[in-house]
């Protein structure tokens, strides 16, 4: 799949500066690490970091509704990718857990399936750092604002 070019840094950081539509202490606390790359077409990969203190199984796997967490951010990111200033609410989002995520790192890698005038629907995986995909995810949602 070929993409437009990534947005630069400067941009992803204007973004990631807005503390209303990210505040840092739900970014803390979902084990938001940082934004790798945003394409304009609405694809984005992000990288989240599990602690053991989200996991259970006596620290080894971490919850499944962390990783719908971490999906969830990582599609908002595609959207704002696609439309500056751009914001959604989940409508629904399915997540199929394909394999144990144990603490450390993972890659969200998510995209704008189809951008209507009010209902977007995006898609996703999350892999491991050796590439195995351990989840994926569907969701619609709908635009807000103008």
């Amino acid at each position: 799949m070929e993409h437009e070019a990534m947005l630069s840094r400067v941009q992803v950081d204007a973004i990631a500066a807005d503390a209303a539509r990210f505040p840092k202490e739900l970014m803390d606390a979902i084990g938001f690490g940082c934004v790798i790359a945003l394409y304009p077409e609405g694809r984005a990969r992000v990288r989240f970091e599990g602690p053991a203190r989200l996991a259970h199984s006596g620290g080894a796997v971490i919850q499944g509704g962390i990783l719908g967490a971490w999906l969830d951010h990582a599609m908002a990111w595609a959207t704002c990718a696609r439309e500056h200033g751009a914001a959604i609410a989940t409508l629904e989002m399915k997540v199929s857990y394909l394999g144990r995520v144990q603490p450390g790192p993972c890659v969200a890698d998510v995209r704008v399936a189809r951008w209507g005038r009010r209902v977007v629907f995006l898609e996703g995986t999350l892999e491991q750092p050796e590439g195995s995909v351990v989840a994926t995810a569907s969701s619609t949602a709908m635009r807000l604002g103008g």
